[in-house]
C-alpha cells in the first residue's frame, strides 16, 4: 500500500492544541492498530509535525485527516500531502 507523508503546520493557539492532543494522539494510536499510520511525530519545536499513512490513495488521507480531532478544532493551519516511496529504513 502506497505511504503518504503529511507535514502539518499548527496554529499559535499552543493552549488549545495541548488540551486537544490526547484525543489526537489516540486516534493516532488506533490508526496504528490497524496499519494505517507508519509513523508520526511533531517537530522538535512543536510547530507541527509529520505523519505518514499508509493509505490506498490520497482521498484516504484526506478522510483520515478530517477524522483527526484536530480537524474540527482548528489546530492545522496548513498541511502538504505528498506520496512517497521509501527506499531504506531501518526496519527492513
Amino acid at each position: 500500500m502506497p505511504l503518504y507523508v503529511v507535514m502539518l503546520t499548527f496554529t499559535d493557539d499552543t493552549e488549545h492544541r495541548l488540551n486537544v492532543r490526547p484525543r489526537h494522539r489516540e486516534y493516532l494510536k488506533g490508526l496504528l492498530e490497524a496499519g494505517k499510520l507508519h509513523e508520526s511525530g511533531p517537530f522538535a519545536d512543536d510547530s507541527g509535525g509529520i505523519v505518514i499513512y499508509s493509505a490506498a490513495d490520497v482521498a484516504e488521507v484526506e478522510e483520515m485527516l478530517a477524522n483527526d480531532p484536530y480537524a474540527p478544532e482548528g489546530i492545522v493551519e496548513s498541511r502538504t500531502i505528498k506520496e512517497w516511496n521509501l527506499v531504506f529504513s531501518r526496519n527492513s
